[in-house]
């Protein structure tokens, strides 16, 4: 076998070699400052001052965050994304990291994550996010689209006198301390074109001019689609166009629709006895001709980013990881709106 005498310049060499192959997140790093979040982090997880120089050094903030994101965009569990950041170079020189420094433990992200959880930094991260492509000026501001996903978790198998009492908002009695830190009682069950799904849903705004996702809710998979609809729909939207399926129709939504003077775009729906006449089919046809681009988001999802479900337990850490995952989209969009001279940046 040929033997290879190493070089002070492999990893440059190799480093360069992913540049060429246009490495994507080599993309991100030049298009986005993640510094810009430093403060939030910094604030928000500040610990009381050490009391001795001994001990192992705060992880940086910025770096653990990077890892997140890279998480939210290939999908992994703590245990793989620990042994990818320290298997591919691509995964290191995002996070400035060279070989030879030491690689935070799986259970650091753990932690790391678990704080922000905590304190719903998800959300502060994600509306900073956007406070910056608002003063960019990058949201179209042309309508909105409204739409929800169901983000599976591990499925819980429970009897069903134990699924009645969760169902009602307690806890089964008999499960002890250990048995109820590993059950999900948050998340529920929907059934989807004859197909059952259980834990959450990702209820996205997306601006209808760029597909960059402007608000979003987390609820329990049983939630229904329109239900969060006024949560998301404010005076922002005035005077505006909204799009959104037939699941979004009633009297109430219409009504709030108009006491915000929103365009409705909404599809009609059909009923038994009362199927859609011709003219509403095709009023329903141009209305989804925009509507249907807030599936390239879940598209993108649930392929380039390998699909979004979450391996933890209960809404608060789902609230946080979906809210991670929304935020790495629109990270991955702006870039890709740079890319496509369609946003210039700042």
């Amino acid at each position: 076998m040929k033997s290879y005498q190493t070089s002070f310049f492999d990893e440059s060499k190799r480093l360069a070699a992913l540049s060429r192959l246009r490495d994507p997140l080599e993309e991100l790093a030049k298009h986005i400052n993640f510094e810009m979040f430093r403060p939030i982090l910094t604030d928000a997880l500040r610990k009381t001052e050490r009391k001795s120089p001994a001990g192992r050094k705060p992880l940086d903030v910025i770096l653990m965050f990077k890892a997140l994101i890279i998480q939210r965009l290939f999908n992994l569990s703590d245990e793989q994304l620990e042994y990818q950041i320290t298997d591919r170079l691509s995964f290191t020189r995002f996070l400035g990291l060279h070989i030879g420094e030491t690689i935070p433990d799986y259970t650091s992200f753990w932690g790391f994550r678990e704080a922000l959880a905590e304190k719903g930094l998800e959300r502060q991260l994600f509306n900073h996010f956007s406070a910056k492509l608002e003063a960019e000026g990058v949201f179209a501001k042309s309508g909105s689209i409204i739409d929800a996903t169901i983000v599976e978790v591990p499925k819980q198998r429970n009897s069903r006198e134990e699924n009645a009492r969760i169902k009602a908002g307690h806890v089964p009695v008999e499960w002890d301390e250990n048995k109820s830190s590993h059950k999900d009682t948050d998340a529920r069950w929907v059934k989807k074109n004859g197909v059952s799904f259980f834990g959450y849903k990702d209820h996205i705004k997306t601006d209808a001019g760029t597909s960059l996702i402007t608000d979003y809710r987390v609820t329990a998979a049983s939630t229904h689609d329109s239900v969060v609809l006024k949560e998301l729909v404010n005076e922002t939207d005035e005077g505006k166009p909204l799009h959104a399926d037939s699941a979004y129709t009633g009297e109430e939504i219409e009504q709030i629709l108009k006491d915000l003077n929103i365009e409705n775009k909404v599809c009609e729906k059909g009923y038994r006895g009362a199927p859609l006449t011709e003219t509403q089919r095709r009023h329903n046809h141009q209305k989804s001709k925009i509507r249907a681009m807030v599936e390239h988001v879940f598209g993108f999802m649930e392929n380039s980013m390998n699909g979004i479900f979450l391996r933890c337990i209960g809404i608060k850490r789902a609230t946080c990881q979906i809210g991670l995952a929304n935020l790495t989209y629109n990270i991955c969009r702006y870039a890709q709106l740079i890319r496509l001279n369609r946003v210039q940046p700042a």
